[in-house]
């Protein structure tokens, strides 16, 4: 191009393009070529049918036509279709591997966050409907998409100077937080009953996920009914001989027990590979050894080949708990579902590597297959055993047959050479972590189910590790993360950095949705609700036998699609409670190795020991606030001590980060929600305030209280009666009680001198005396004063020095 020609670069002008700013559009247009490959990959098909349906049954309800509904339907009816359209989006394959605006995780993330918006109602609906109306065109897959980008990119608000929504953690209770309780089922019960939330049922395809990679199943069922369905003397002829006709649970139980060593001696010798060695236990008369309140089981698995009727046995060895009701209008939450899940917790509790729990009820001759992970409980559609034989036999040889990990044991955790131990990649090298003993398992179904071992390096075994497997959310910042950075910060007390990882099975990441229940869409449940609309039930898949005795046309289990199932006059529903965890949340389960090892604080050797770590752990607690930190969980499972000389971890530490948030430099500090265990709560964040480090400082407090009153010497713990109730009251009821207890001096010591332990009685004036400080006046703090944490540890400084201590 000649120089004057009119678009020729002007030479005095001309500037090349700078090498970061090419890379940066190369990468962007190598970034829109992997999104479109993705889309492509991954289409869409009928991944949204279910709320195109709803939209459509909207719209009749309504007497309007869908071509211009979404101008028309009102705010609640917009709400509720975008509440079931996003979570069918983040299910998508694609929104998994489509990259999230930020950059730094997936457009299924971005999803999540969303919907949280949505649902908390500060959200202006107006800006979803192109997201909407794209959703129910016929588009191309790549148009839906960039509608769904620019809907979490314009709902993202900007930052706050508060912490952010995925901090201000909603408190769920759930029973790993009873502390020195009986666990009576008056206080166990309605907890329980709130950890699981609703229950999900009748999930399409449940056998298939949980059954269908068991070795030469299907056809020994086939092949073991077809011997039942034999002329002369069937064991099945339109229905099971020797069925008792009133279902009584101990008839029931005969006939189970007969019928499952008949099926076992027919598997053992079909089975091309060696079985596992295990029996059915029914014992409905004798408790399970194990579990702190009298627990018994109906029915049952137990990996032993030996098992009888009468034998007795540990939570540890139950492989597949069953519930037995003889009435079939027991199939309910309130009855079988509950009784079954209080065995699901008492098996994860028992079982260190336990990652999920298989179960089934049996009400009258109605069946289900249960599932329970970290996330609550599901459960297969009801079969009447009777009528579905086949079905029937096909569970049964599936839960002999099942491997470890099919029945949710962890398969990283291996054992080997009469030793056990996992393996970490750290700094390029695969290092064997040896595991030397259990330190304790959060006995709870969903929650964070926190488990501890204490263990060390293959090369190096006098150092002591401690590996700590939790399932946490996936929307919170990593623990590991939050303990490296407060490591690399240099704060005292606390337990120290080594390594963190997400735990993969099966090449994957080990997660609730897509790894424990394998994609289970628990939209196809029939007591499945989003807010106020009801998800058109989808069809079910039915495995039903011929009633003739020959077997030559029986249906493949796996293979056929089976019919629909006519819709049930009433819906098995549950009524979520508060602390029902929402339908599109996940868990992920996350590893982290910490350089420290201690005792809990109760364990002290002596008063002054306690003291002392007490101390110990409120300095922790101060240089870790100093760092940015606020912990938000102190309890007395979360502070450590060390009495032995010949570890080199911190005297005292704190530990468990897992509510601990990065504190925001403006604004208020801290975050709203009540995080913690209930008894050692402060009474401000019993009543809903904004978490403050004088929280957590009140928290130590509440700490010492119940080591003087639940500890006759060092761990002896007690249980007593007086504060059980502790465990399960309401938030605010116990935040009323405790005022009672601090707000008057007199009152107090006369608590103290009731209810302390006798080994703990020379602490009351000590006690009094911090009590004093925390709570000026006899009430509750009302401004933030970092001069608390010196005031508070020098009174236990001068209460080691007291001779009577």
């Amino acid at each position: 191009m000649p120089p004057n020609a009119p678009n020729a670069p002007n030479a005095t002008s001309f500037s090349p393009i700078r090498p970061s700013l090419l890379k940066k559009n190369v990468t962007s247009a190598m970034a829109d070529q992997s999104k479109s490959e993705i889309i492509k990959n991954n289409p869409i098909r009928k991944g949204l049918n279910a709320f195109r349906a709803s939209f459509n049954s909207v719209c009749e309800d309504r007497s309007i036509s869908c071509s211009d509904a979404i101008d028309q339907l009102g705010h609640e009816d917009l709400r509720n279709l975008t509440l079931l359209l996003l979570p069918s989006l983040q299910s998508l394959p694609a929104a998994g591997q489509l990259p999230s605006k930020t950059g730094r995780s997936t457009l299924q993330s971005d999803l999540l966050r969303f919907i949280s918006a949505i649902a908390s109602g500060d959200f202006d609906l107006n800006r979803i409907k192109p997201l909407l109306n794209a959703a129910l065109a016929e588009i191309p897959d790549n148009e839906i998409w960039d509608q769904v980008y620019n809907a979490v990119t314009e709902s993202t608000p900007p930052p706050q100077p508060i912490a952010s929504s995925l901090q201000q953690t909603p408190w769920l209770r759930n029973t790993s937080s009873f502390v020195n309780s009986s666990e009576h089922r008056k206080y166990m019960d309605d907890v329980l009953k709130e950890e699981l939330g609703l229950l999900y049922i009748g999930l399409r395809g449940f056998e298939q996920t949980y059954f269908k990679n068991i070795a030469d199943l299907e056809t020994a069922s086939e092949a073991f009914f077809k011997q039942c369905t034999r002329e002369g003397d069937p064991l099945f002829d339109d229905g099971w001989t020797g069925w008792p006709k009133d279902a009584n649970q101990d008839d029931v139980l005969t006939w189970f027990a007969g019928f499952s060593e008949k099926l076992s001696s027919f598997a053992e010798g079909y089975k091309s590979t060696p079985m596992c060695q295990r029996r059915p236990l029914a014992r409905p008369n004798e408790p399970i050894d194990g579990s702190i309140a009298i627990r018994k089981m109906d029915v049952g698995f137990v990996k032993d080949s030996k098992a009888r009727k009468n034998s007795r046995y540990h939570w540890s060895q139950i492989l597949v708990p069953g519930e037995l009701k003889s009435n079939p209008s027991a199939d309910k939450a309130s009855e079988a579902w509950l009784d079954l899940g209080r065995y699901a917790r008492e098996v994860l509790a028992a079982q260190y590597t336990r990652r999920f729990v298989l179960g089934f009820t049996i009400c009258g001759s109605l069946m289900r297959i249960w599932e329970f992970d970290r996330l609550g409980g599901i459960a297969s559609e009801q079969f009447d055993i009777n009528k579905e034989g086949l079905r029937f036999v096909f569970t049964i040889l599936g839960f002999f047959w099942m491997n470890e990990e099919q029945l949710g044991f962890d398969p990283t955790i291996i054992t080997s050479g009469g030793e056990q131990y996992i393996e970490i990649q750290r700094n390029n090298q695969i290092e064997r972590l040896i595991i030397d003993k259990r330190i304790k398992r959060a006995p709870c179904i969903v929650g964070r189910a926190t488990t501890c071992w204490k263990a060390h390096r293959k090369e190096d075994p006098h150092t002591p590790l401690v590996i700590k497997d939790s399932w946490q959310f996936t929307e919170r910042e990593e623990e590991g993360e939050l303990l490296r950075e407060a490591t690399d910060r240099g704060v005292i007390n606390l337990a120290r950095y080594y390594h963190h990882e997400t735990v993969q099975v099966g090449g994957t990441d080990d997660d609730i949705r897509s790894n424990v229940r394998k994609e289970l869409d628990i939209t196809t449940a029939e007591n499945y609700r989003t807010s106020r609309s009801a998800i058109p039930r989808s069809t079910s898949v039915a495995i039903t036998p011929r009633k003739s005795r020959s077997t030559a046309g029986v249906k493949r289990l796996l293979s056929q699609t089976g019919t629909s199932l006519p819709p049930n006059k009433r819906s098995c529903s549950a009524s979520p409670t508060k602390g029902t965890i929402s339908p599109i949340s996940n868990r992920v389960h996350r590893r982290v190795v910490l350089r420290d090892f201690g005792e809990p604080i109760y364990k002290a050797s002596s008063r002054a020991a306690l003291l002392r770590g007490l101390e110990g752990c409120i300095e922790g607690h101060e240089s870790l606030h100093k760092a940015g930190f606020l912990h938000r969980d102190i309890s007395i499972n979360n502070l450590m001590i060390n009495e032995d000389n010949n570890n080199a971890s911190w005297p005292s530490f704190l530990i468990d980060l897992d509510f601990a948030i990065k504190e925001q430099r403006e604004g208020v500090s801290g975050a709203k929600g009540k995080t913690g265990t209930r008894a050692f709560m402060a009474i401000g964040v019993l009543f809903g305030e904004q978490h403050s480090f004088m929280h957590d400082l009140e928290s130590f407090f509440w700490v010492l209280f119940w080591i003087c009153v639940h500890y006759e010497g060092p761990g002896q713990g007690r249980v007593v009666p007086r504060f059980d109730k502790w465990n399960s009251m309401d938030t605010e009821e116990l935040a009323q009680l405790k005022k009672g207890e601090i707000n008057h001096e007199g009152d107090f010591l006369r608590t103290a001198e009731e209810d302390f332990a006798s080994y703990y009685q020379p602490m009351i004036p000590w006690v009094n005396r911090l009590r004093r400080v925390v709570f000026p006046n006899g009430g509750r703090w009302e401004r933030e004063d970092k001069g608390l944490y010196s005031r508070m540890t020098e009174i236990l400084r001068e209460a080691r020095k007291d001779q009577k201590v």
